[in-house]
């Protein structure tokens, strides 16, 4: 690597109550392969009594039971002022299923109950009478760059885009945002929804190093990173592009 930051800082919001869908997995894929690029990952965990540090360089947000997300909605609209700077100045945020909902304005839960939401993404989300499960494959384009992105989803949540954000990808299997309109996840500058866990990197390196480029670059480091061998990622990758009917 060229002369940059040694570390990157990461905030995982909620890592107790926003871990249902192995979220960890997701920290875990960032660890290595920064350290395989003789980088470090500082993680801060910020939970219930926690305030949010504005000076990390990516934020992650999991997925969790309704109870869980609800309790976490209300704690997080009342001190999401710093996210929303760090956002502004720059930094990376990742939401998945829950974590994405809540990135946006609101979610409705099925009881008619409103949840409060951050407001990064300019999106609304209320659950439908079933839920959208199964495998998941799509086409992500970020940076000018296109990628075939593989996982699993298990949702209610109907999500609907404003004008503010576009969708993260194109689906070719699975329900994605709503069931209706062919379309994943949401995007709008390094700010990152989508319903696709399992977890969501380990099969997906290429996304994995799209934010971890992303957080370096705000970290002051290089633009790109040096390539690493991800056989073991594309063989898996491979196995659930086939379980979900994409054989090649």
């Amino acid at each position: 690597m060229s002369a940059g930051p040694s570390a990157v800082r990461l905030c995982h919001l909620y890592p107790e109550h926003m871990n249902i869908y192995a979220d960890r997995g997701n920290i875990a894929v960032f660890r290595r392969r920064l350290e395989w690029r003789g980088l470090k990952l500082e993680v801060a965990e910020v939970g219930l009594g926690d305030s949010i540090p504005a000076d990390c360089h990516l934020y992650y947000l999991g997925g969790g039971q309704d109870r869980d997300q609800a309790l976490v909605a209300e704690n997080l609209a009342r001190k999401a002022g710093p996210l929303r700077q760090a956002a502004e100045d720059g930094a990376v945020v990742l939401g998945v299923c829950g974590g994405y909902q809540l990135l946006g304005h609101s979610y409705t839960a099925s009881d008619g109950r409103r949840m409060p939401g951050t407001g990064l993404l300019d999106l609304e989300t209320a659950a439908g009478n079933s839920r959208l499960i199964g495998d998941v494959v799509l086409d992500v384009t970020l940076m000018g760059q296109t990628s075939e992105v593989v996982g699993y989803e298990n949702h209610a949540g109907r999500t609907h885009l404003g004008g503010g954000c576009t969708p993260l990808g194109r689906l070719r299997r699975g329900h994605g945002n709503n069931g209706d309109d062919g379309c994943e996840g949401a995007v709008a500058g390094r700010l990152v929804g989508t319903y696709v866990h399992g977890p969501l990197l380990p099969k997906n390196p290429w996304l994995a190093d799209a934010l971890l480029g992303w957080a370096l670059d705000h970290a002051g480091g290089p633009a790109g990173l040096e390539p690493l061998d991800d056989s073991i990622e594309h063989a898996a990758h491979a196995v659930a592009r086939t379980r979900a009917g994409r054989k090649r």
